[in-house]
């Protein structure tokens, strides 16, 4: 048999939904992997990953029946061990020989340099050695696959192993879940590789309630399409998810209602159902006084039910499921046992919810000392008070009336002991903002308590208020200043505070709402309220690199360079609200004529200084003697006034723009004048004149980091 497709199927119990779609995409890519690095594949050869709640498969196209032979050279040992005074084959060099069935060759030599196998002499780079140049013969198909398997299963990402045993009752297998069938197919014919006790063949099973016979897979290219015609199951994970994605728009539609369909949600029913079917259900319209989020929720959450909103984004009371039978009735059985089953789960938010406001959330704080925050920084209600001080000091900084920051501060917490939030942490802040409006909180306090977690995540909204800014600052401060105070750092890939998240928080509200807000004056207030607190060292200075760190990630995500980036952060600013303002001026400079030549002094002038001491306070115009060193304090007279002007009005850019007639003069003080003279007072002027031109090209960024090398 030729070239032809692989398939090959695990037929399991139901899997991990959460875990579906990454096991059978690994699955897929390991038994490649093993394949192609055996040779079997071809340059072109695609592989398919298949993943439904009982299967994981792959299919691989243009796959070899035999891997070629491929000729190999290998080192044997030292000529020096090898071979003896007279240049034949010791007893070491025979022994190797025959462990390797190639004993004949010592007999023929030095005649065994010829043939598909043969011996010589080279150098291995040090000295002589002896290698052996052969042919290693290609192996069957079967061995291949066996292998690949082997592997692929030895390396999944299981979230978490099943041991169970056998028919045999004896033998014990781990895996996520128990296997029942595998199938192996070239083409038409079975590849007899054996897994998890099971040996390959070629029936599988179809839909656990439409089928009821094994399913005999004729060919590996019709799998996928004999699967969903005789065993209604739909094997592709990404074919039955655009499925799911039809299916649910056109029954909103039929509705005249939208889906609330998240990303994770779909993943997840995709890899709950073989065979999708939708069908719509809903609840009592007494249950929408609920806030929308708490009923979405609930659905999403207990059920994986998709909600329907109007037009305007009003939840209504009907919502999607997504089923696996066609159902005799049309669903109306489905239907009414899930309107059951939510109305319970409605009715629980409901409770959760009247029961809630019956208190304040200021009634509520004394009940966060009972919390922990974290055993070495104390318990939520101690957290509370130190964000307060926080977000105060931030809004003195800002010059904000403290009034609503303060309050704010005060119950951003509070709902974490509500029944809602227990239920559903993912409410925090959310159900903080509702009951803080029933309670008669101003609006921009409420809105604060939601927006004050805010950014939560990449591209999330920022806080849109000043006083929800403020409060926002301060949580993810104390967060950073107090975990690193007690040593909870990350390190790798470990970070289980999420302090980079909250790293890239604070920075964006400052680059984002462009603050003028000195990172060490944060930095500061945030440590002052750990002030008393036995467990806390002050971490300023590995806080400022950590913070620097993400920006720098931050802002090489922007699409700017490693050396732009570098430029205006290595000079560790304090303010960073005009970061893109500097980026931006640092681009247009490296566009200009004299910018590569402008950087390369500026590195030079660096490396002087560095190397040097003792320049003068300031350049005495009576020490400047030689021609070129005149002309350049001219020049730099005649244009770091204009820069600087330019500078203070932000002008960025135009500051820069404004340094660039100092190449020809700069490039001339280095051709004609030795900086680094005996007599100590020119030396120490002529210093003074480079430190007072670097510090005055270097004010929108380290321009010495732009240059080439």
């Amino acid at each position: 048999m030729g070239t032809a497709s692989l398939l090959v199927e695990l037929n399991t119990e139901e899997l991990p939904p959460k875990a579906l779609k990454t096991l059978s995409e690994a699955f897929a890519a390991g038994i490649e992997k093993g394949l192609r690095s055996r040779s079997f594949l071809a340059a072109d050869s695609a592989a398919t990953a298949f993943g439904a709640p009982r299967r994981l498969a792959v299919h691989i196209t243009q796959v070899a029946p035999r891997s070629p032979d491929e000729p190999f050279k290998q080192k044997l040992m030292p000529a020096s061990i090898g071979l003896d005074a007279n240049g034949r084959p010791t007893a070491a060099l025979r022994k190797k020989l025959a462990s390797m069935g190639r004993e004949h060759l010592a007999d023929r030599w030095p005649d065994a340099i010829d043939g598909p196998d043969a011996l010589s002499v080279a150098s291995d780079g040090k000295a002589d050695a002896i290698f052996l140049r052969s042919i290693a013969h290609g192996s069957a198909l079967v061995v291949g696959v066996q292998s690949a398997l082997e592997e692929s299963i030895a390396s999944l990402p299981i979230p978490k192993v099943m041991n169970y045993q056998l028919a045999d009752g004896a033998t014990t297998v781990q895996f996520v879940r128990p296997a029942h069938r595998l199938v192996a197919l070239h083409g038409t014919e079975v590849v007899p590789v054996q897994a998890l006790g099971l040996v390959a063949g070629r029936e599988t099973f179809g839909h656990r309630f439409h089928t009821e016979a094994p399913i005999a897979i004729v060919d590996a290219d019709g799998y996928a399409a004999q699967l969903e015609r005789d065993g209604r199951v739909i094997a592709s994970f990404a074919e039955r998810r655009r499925r799911i994605v039809e299916l649910v728009e056109a029954e909103a539609r039929r509705l005249d209602a939208r889906a609330v369909m998240p990303e994770n949600l779909l993943d997840e029913v995709t890899a709950l159902v073989e065979w999708p079917v939708v069908y719509a259900s809903g609840f009592e319209a007494e249950f929408l006084a609920v806030p929308q989020e708490c009923l979405v929720l609930t659905m999403q959450q207990n059920q994986k039910y998709f909600a329907l909103q109007d037009a305007t984004g009003r939840l209504l009371n009907r919502f999607l499921l997504v089923s696996h039978l066609e159902a005799n009735d049309g669903g109306a059985a489905i239907v009414a046992g899930n309107a059951r089953v939510v109305r319970a789960r409605l009715a629980d938010a409901k409770f959760f919810f009247d029961q809630d406001r019956k208190r304040t959330l200021e009634s509520r704080l004394p009940l966060l000392a009972s919390v922990i925050y974290h055993a070495k920084l104390g318990s939520q209600l101690e957290r509370v008070e130190r964000i307060t001080g926080i977000a105060v000091e931030v809004a003195k900084m800002l010059g904000i009336d403290r009034t609503h920051v303060e309050r704010a501060a005060r119950l951003a917490k509070a709902d974490l002991r509500t029944d809602m939030v227990g239920e559903f942490p993912e409410l925090q802040g959310l159900m903080g903002r509702y009951y803080a409006q029933h309670d008669g909180e101003p609006a921009d306090v409420a809105a604060a308590i939601e927006e004050h977690y805010r950014p939560r995540f990449a591209d999330d909204a920022l806080p849109s208020s000043p006083v929800g800014t403020c409060v926002a600052l301060a949580d993810k401060l104390e967060t950073l200043v107090g975990l690193f105070g007690i040593g909870e750092k990350p390190t790798g890939d470990r970070d289980p505070f999420a302090l980079r998240r909250h790293a890239i928080g604070v920075l964006r509200v400052l680059v984002e709402k462009r603050l003028p807000l000195a990172i060490d004056r944060l930095i500061a207030a945030a440590t002052q309220e750990f002030n008393g607190l036995k467990s806390f060292r002050p971490a300023a200075g590995e806080l400022t690199a950590f913070l620097y760190d993400r920006l720098r990630g931050m802002l090489r995500e922007q699409g700017y360079s490693a050396n732009e980036v570098e430029s205006v952060v290595a000079p560790g600013p304090q303010r960073i609200d005009d970061i893109a303002e500097r980026l931006a001026a640092v681009r247009a400079f490296m566009l200009l004529p004299e910018a590569d030549s402008l950087a390369a002094a500026n590195k030079r002038i660096g490396n002087i200084l560095r190397k040097s001491d003792g320049a003068a306070a300031r350049v005495e115009a009576t020490l400047l003697f030689e021609p070129a060193e005149k002309a350049l304090a001219d020049a730099f007279a005649a244009a770091a006034p204009r820069a600087r002007h330019l500078l203070e009005g932000g002008d960025y850019a135009g500051s820069l723009k404004a340094l660039a007639p100092l190449k020809l003069p700069v490039d001339k003080f280095f051709d004609d004048v030795m900086v680094n003279v005996d007599d100590t007072k020119l030396r120490a002027n002529r210093l003074a004149l480079l430190a007072q031109l670097r510090a005055e090209m270097n004010r929108v960024a380290d321009l010495s980091l732009l240059a080439a090398g």
